[in-house]
């Protein structure tokens, strides 16, 4: 499963990049675009990256998705056991109920008004874990963001490109031009050279206790993206 949204992979290569070197700066107004074919067109040095390849192979991108995959995990545990604490408190309830052994209608609603409080603790909680989970993802996409911006912008500098250009917004290019590998293996090393890793995101603040920890609550899941799309 692929955390990384559709909104990030657009943002992310929305101008991948536009690069304009610097031999092709002056002080000199600008000038009209170039026809067709002109000497200054065809001396453009431009390159494209395949930002699929790039997602899936680049180290930041597969440990964020990694780390949301296990606060998924962590959601879904802690409803499934709220749930399941709640649940074993109402068929107590029901047993008792029938059993009659609920000796004063006081001693039924205390217990009926205990299972309302877990079941709004467990909402609470979940609501909480589940606000928690997504502030991380939007943090994590914001580094993602950052970091290939970066980069990309020192990479075409270095490389004197002019142009790089995504895979999926041109019609045809040739694969001579393809620098994807040579930009994963950059990426990685600038991430392996800083330590690497997303952190684990500290545990959320626990939700006040009852005697039962659990929710039949619906409490819905984070939002898990599906696999992530540049190309619009």
């Amino acid at each position: 499963m692929n955390f990384i949204n559709h909104h990030t992979k657009l943002a992310l290569f929305a101008a991948v990049v536009l690069m304009v070197s610097a031999t092709s700066c002056n002080d000199n107004p600008a000038k009209a675009p170039e026809a067709a074919g002109s000497p200054a067109l065809e001396n453009l040095k431009i390159r494209y990256i395949d930002e699929d390849s790039i997602m899936a192979n680049y180290n930041l991108a597969k440990d964020i998705n990694e780390a949301m995959l296990r606060r998924q995990n962590q959601f879904d545990a802690a409803q499934k056991q709220r749930g399941n604490e709640i649940s074993k408190f109402g068929n107590a309830m029901q047993q008792k109920y029938q059993n009659n052994q609920y000796l004063t209608e006081e001693a039924f609603n205390a217990d009926q008004a205990k299972l309302q409080k877990m079941q709004a603790d467990a909402e609470k909680y979940l609501a909480s874990l589940q606000q928690s989970i997504q502030n991380e993802l939007n943090q994590s996409q914001i580094q993602l963001l950052d970091s290939i911006d970066n980069f990309m912008k020192d990479y075409a500098k270095k490389k004197g490109y002019d142009m790089v250009l995504r895979k999926s917004a041109t019609l045809f290019i040739d694969e001579k031009y393809d620098v994807t590998n040579d930009v994963i293996e950059g990426l990685n090393k600038r991430y392996n050279k800083v330590g690497g890793k997303v952190a684990p995101a500290p545990a959320p603040a626990k939700a006040p206790e009852t005697t039962s920890k659990a929710p039949t609550v619906s409490a819905e899941k984070p939002a898990t993206p599906g696999q992530v799309d540049l190309k619009k």
